[in-house]
């Protein structure tokens, strides 16, 4: 009643275990044997750069994901606020350049035509219209004469 062919089953089972690990470690090299990305294949291996700058741009790759997942919120927000003021910029440089005009467009209407019975609301006005094209200034002499 003995059989000569059979073994122990613990055996067998741990054989083949075994046989499974090595076919997935292939299987993890035949994964890592894929393409190389086109920027790497292109600068790299074409062009030729060294190699440790590949390393440096991949730990870069990586340090940025984790800061990325890590600090999504804070990201957020500061992109937020990025975009708020390029939304605004254009804005408030045009106020700054209306009131710039108007500042110098006042003083050249004070120094140069001399108007005294004038009141400010109406030196503003005045400068806000020269800014914007307006002839007005030219209109005073005009009522003088």
């Amino acid at each position: 009643m003995n059989k000569k062919g059979t073994s122990n089953p613990k055996v067998v089972k741990k054989q083949n275990h075994e046989a499974k690990k090595m076919n997935t470690s292939e299987d993890s090299k035949r994964k890592k044997d894929k393409n190389l990305p086109w920027w790497v294949e292109f600068l790299f291996v074409q062009i030729g750069l060294p190699d440790n700058l590949l390393i440096k741009i991949l730990r870069a790759k990586k340090k940025s994901k984790e800061i990325i997942e890590n600090d999504k919120k804070s990201l957020i927000t500061f992109f937020f606020v990025i975009a708020m003021f390029a939304y605004f910029y254009p804005v408030i440089k045009h106020a700054k350049n209306k009131l710039d005009c108007e500042a110098i467009a006042k003083n050249y209407i004070i120094k140069n035509k001399n108007i005294i019975r004038i009141n400010k609301r109406e030196l503003k006005m005045l400068s806000t219209n020269f800014c914007y094209g307006g002839e007005e200034i030219y209109e005073i002499e005009n009522l003088k004469n």
